[in-house]
């Protein structure tokens, strides 16, 4: 072939470049290099169908074939010839990620061609986003108005994928999520475990909770105790807690819950383990072990010192591990988290700057004190010992008359300012901001984790005001 290679065509020049590998020529050899330099010189001339072609196959082949950044090259000159749903799904999977300029144009034709898309499209250009982490807003909701558009049933491996997506993605659609949740509740008992915890772990990172599919989940569980691993079961139990749902089957489930992790406990790792112990303080299911080994000083040891955002997340769960052992367990006696930890977590957010507070905030500390009479009247920004931030605190006398809020002894506070005690019949008011953007889960938790600052809170003799 080699003295004759410019007269093969170009559809059988491509094939035997993806032969050569195949029969075992070595990648920088003189054969391979040859074809690789007619395909070179051929890129200009070749129809966009076979350019495609080319782009999948080198970006399939696990090296990086020194025809892939010209060949992206070309592909980012001719997106406009793009007319194919195919052609456009293929290349946001197989190469999108090498090049941001081409998927920035390709996520501009998928968004024009996305009425042609069918069900199996729809996910793979979903999964392309999520997988490169690009949050093409305009086209994910695109695809969600033509993936409801689709009456026929979807096809389960579409309902998983596009689950993972939109979590990955912090996308929340209520109409579609809806659907996925529906038609993927038959189906449940068909999945493996793996498959069951990452759809938990998905539908609790979206904020979005289906009953008859969590109560679907937790009888999985219990159907299937011995198929799902320790680390599976935990990911589903710390979903639940995210969501704050309670199986109708508690008692069976939580029972089912604390035999597998009875004695179990070492092979989850720090974090994991934090994450299962605060669960069960969120449900309202701890035990008296569980609370003393993630308490005691040797795990707190583990912890100490690693300043990443995974250990931060497990110090503030610890604080209100601790907050539940003191505050809803009558029974422990200890051990509890020394008082120098407990002052941590306001040191480090004492000083917050004001001029990223949030309309919201910035409207609370103009409105309280015009209402109470007096800047002296209100704290703000109180971090507790407890692992809660109140925006702003009140105290009260007996007849609903505000006092001077730094006045009073604070227990809540890991420095108290005040000395004198409340005076009788006086109360503490919490005034809590929920900020929760519609197609957003960022902010602060509204199931699970605010509904274990309410009790805590409570709990402590503080009577809420919420404002949203």
């Amino acid at each position: 072939v080699s003295p004759q290679i410019s007269q093969v065509w170009n559809a059988p020049l491509l094939q035997l470049l993806r032969s050569l590998p195949v029969l075992g020529l070595p990648r920088g050899g003189r054969q391979v290099r040859s074809v690789e330099q007619e395909v070179l010189w051929r890129l200009r001339r070749l129809p966009l169908r076979q350019l495609v072609q080319l782009a999948e196959q080198l970006a399939g082949q696990g090296h990086q074939s020194p025809l892939l950044p010209e060949v992206l090259r070309k592909l980012e000159l001719r997106w406009t010839e793009l007319d194919g749903a195919r052609a456009v799904v293929t290349l946001m999977a197989k190469v999108g990620h090498l090049s941001p300029a081409l998927m920035e144009r390709l996520e501009d034709k998928a968004l024009e061609l996305a009425e042609q898309f069918d069900p199996d499209e729809l996910r793979r250009v979903a999964l392309a986003l999520a997988l490169q982490q690009r949050r093409c807003v305009p086209l994910l909701r695109a695809l969600c108005y033509h993936l409801l558009q689709k009456p026929a049933e979807l096809p389960l491996p579409v309902l998983t994928d596009l689950l993972f997506a939109f979590s990955k993605l912090s996308f929340q659609q209520p109409q579609v999520l809806h659907r996925l949740s529906l038609e993927l509740q038959p189906h449940l008992g068909s999945l493996s475990p793996a498959q069951v915890s990452r759809c938990a772990r998905s539908l609790a990172s979206l904020r979005w909770l289906s009953r008859p599919l969590a109560e679907a989940i937790a009888q999985y569980c219990l159907d299937s105790t011995e198929s799902l691993s320790l680390t599976q079961l935990c990911g589903i139990l710390v979903s639940f807690a995210r969501l704050n749902f309670q199986p109708s089957s508690s008692e069976e489930f939580f029972s089912m819950i604390h035999e597998r992790l009875q004695g179990q406990e070492q092979q989850l790792d720090v974090h994991l383990l934090t994450d299962v112990v605060w669960s069960l303080c969120v449900l309202q299911q701890p035990r008296a072990a569980h609370l003393r080994q993630v308490l005691s000083p040797e795990f707190q040891a583990l912890l100490r010192g690693d300043t990443s955002p995974r250990a931060q997340s497990s110090w503030l769960k610890l604080l209100n591990i601790n907050a539940t052992a003191r505050l809803e367990a009558p029974g422990y006696e200890g051990p509890f988290l020394p008082p120098e930890v407990l002052g941590e977590h306001g040191d480090r957010d004492k000083d917050r700057d004001k001029d990223k507070a949030t309309p919201l905030q910035r409207g609370l500390r103009e409105a309280l004190p015009g209402a109470l009479g007096g800047h002296e009247l209100v704290r703000y920004n109180v971090s507790t010992v407890y692992g809660w931030d109140i925006d702003a605190e009140v105290v009260l006398d007996s007849d609903n008359n505000p006092l001077p809020v730094k006045d009073f002894t604070a227990p809540h506070l890991s420095h108290s300012e005040g000395t004198k005690p409340l005076p009788a019949g006086a109360r503490r008011v919490a005034v809590l901001r929920w900020e929760l953007p519609q197609f957003s889960s960022r902010g602060r938790e509204l199931l699970g984790r605010g509904s274990l600052a309410r009790r805590h809170l409570r709990a402590a003799g503080f009577l809420l005001a919420e404002v949203s």
